[in-house]
């Protein structure tokens, strides 16, 4: 069982705005730049990089993608923050 992840975010407020973002990013946009022009998030400054973060450390529904769901693959997450657009990077 993977104790750490690494993964990029996008935060925005609304679900259509995230699922556009999913689109762009499947036909090759590059994460970094979504995430500088659209993300709400402070990470946005660094290209969305969360960096290594332990299991249990981020909300629930976060977490849950970071640690059980498909790697490199963008994720559409529901939280109490808005919607995020996460690219999980690799699991330790």
């Amino acid at each position: 069982m993977a104790k750490t992840a690494a993964a990029l975010h996008i935060l925005v407020k609304h679900q259509t705005q995230a699922e556009d973002l999913i689109k762009q990013l499947n036909k090759g946009a590059k994460f970094d730049v979504l995430a500088k022009k659209h993300s709400s998030c402070p990470s946005a400054k660094n290209g969305g990089n969360l960096g290594e973060f332990k299991k249990g450390q981020m909300v629930p529904q976060f977490d849950k993608v970071c640690f059980n769901g498909e790697l490199i693959t963008p994720h559409l997450v529901k939280t109490k923050f808005g919607w995020h657009v996460v690219k999980v990077l690799y699991r330790t």
